[in-house]
């Protein structure tokens, strides 16, 4: 069980780092863990499939750098390797004049990231595009498109172990201990060393951080996000993908339309608070998990400011009404009884110890190991940069390791 880089987390951005390394070094001794039964099992299987264009990321953010580079790499990715996806584009819909001078700085924002092609929607054109929305001006992004991102994942370990990159499943990290050449990593099913680690836990990647350093000051907070799907009969409101404008201080995109790759229209997702990080339903509770969150400095601070927000989200997750007035913002026509329930998402979102919702990917490196510790969405679009990214972080890493150990 000796291996040159152990990958722990068997989700989308693990599986894209485990290719990436594996077509930059093919000889490396590469292992990927997880604790599941299978790849994809928790926020890559979970998200509604959508491919992001990058418009609304901070220019020069990692956000922003990795989604444009990802969103290529994977486009080329999906055509090579015929995994099925189709960019049908979307709208983002101002309904309201207060939301106007936000819709213009997303529009300067996807400019500035090198969208082409960005078309701004007078309230008479939006019809063009979705002729159900009630809007006062939108914006069309013919970037954006769906996908399955599971068979994406099953693709990503399909083409690794081709590279005799190994899957271990149902692999639990329980400890990890470092050593001069090194790291020991303890799993409920065998013991494995590796000169490097890449830490791609997701939900659990904070808690994987400080089994190695106990000094990691962000903690992840689970929300949920939950979605209603249109019935069959009421579909044809939607033609592809509608979105809010999302608010400016909260890292979530609102309720919104999307058309999936496998047929059907889902409507959400809500963003309500976890009471355990994998935590899917209203009932699912962890007490430890949950008395972890709510005693973190930096979600108290956020639970004061966000308050407010927090109660509307989660009045919308006991109320299908209010959920409903939420969509009919949107789409007016569209009725409670028009929506059945889906499923739901668990997002891993890092919040630092003064309150802060980081809104960039967060990748800490150290002697031993890069641990990826905010990935959230787009992190499945960014999956094949971010890869890359980490790739490149641990490969000079694993040769210090190796001149080291030789000598």
């Amino acid at each position: 069980m000796e291996y040159d880089i152990v990958i722990i987390g068997g989700g989308i951005v693990g599986l894209a780092t485990a290719l990436k390394l594996k077509e930059k070094r093919p000889q490396l001794k590469l292992a990927v863990l997880d604790k599941e039964t299978k790849v994809a099992a928790h926020q890559t299987g979970h998200n509604s499939g959508v491919i992001h264009s990058g418009v609304y990321y901070k220019p020069g953010s990692l956000k922003a750098t990795n989604c444009i580079r990802g969103y290529q790499m994977l486009l080329d990715f999906c055509q090579q390797h015929e995994v099925p996806h189709e960019c049908c584009g979307k709208v983002i819909v101002a309904t309201r004049p207060s939301e106007l001078p936000q819709l213009d700085k997303i529009q300067e924002r996807g400019a500035a990231n090198g969208l082409t092609g960005l078309k701004r929607l007078a309230k008479e054109e939006i019809a063009e595009y979705e002729p159900h929305i009630n809007g006062l001006e939108a914006i069309f992004v013919p970037q954006t498109g769906i996908i399955d991102y599971t068979a994406v994942c099953q693709k990503y370990a399909e083409l690794m172990q081709k590279q005799d990159g190994l899957l271990f499943l149902d692999r639990k990290v329980l400890d990890i201990r470092t050593h001069i050449s090194g790291s020991t990593i303890i799993t409920n099913h065998g013991t494995f060393t590796a000169r490097v680690i890449v830490n791609c836990a997701g939900l659990y990647s904070d808690k994987v951080a400080q089994m190695m350093r106990p000094d990691v000051n962000v903690k992840i907070v689970p929300f949920r996000g939950e979605y209603y799907e249109l019935k069959e009969e009421k579909q044809y409101l939607v033609k592809n993908l509608i979105y809010p404008v999302p608010d400016p201080a909260f890292p979530f995109l609102g309720v919104h339309f999307t058309r999936m790759i496998g047929g059907g229209i889902e409507a959400g997702p809500n963003a309500v608070l976890a009471f355990r990080r994998e935590g899917y339903t209203k009932s699912d509770v962890h007490v430890g998990e949950l008395s972890e969150t709510i005693t973190w400095p930096g979600f108290q601070k956020v639970a004061r400011k966000y308050w407010r927000t927090g109660l509307g989200e989660m009045y919308r997750s006991f109320s299908k009404s209010a959920f409903t007035k939420a969509l009919q913002h949107l789409i007016p026509d569209v009725q409670e009884d028009d929506l059945v329930p889906g499923g739901a998402g668990v997002r891993a979102q890092a919040c630092d110890r003064n309150g802060g919702l980081l809104d960039d990917f967060k990748i800490m490196e150290d002697e031993y190991a890069v641990h990826v510790l905010n990935a959230p969405s787009p992190a499945a679009t960014s999956s094949l940069s971010i890869g890359q990214t980490v790739s490149e972080l641990v490969l000079p890493r694993f040769n210090q390791k190796r001149a080291a150990f030789s000598a």
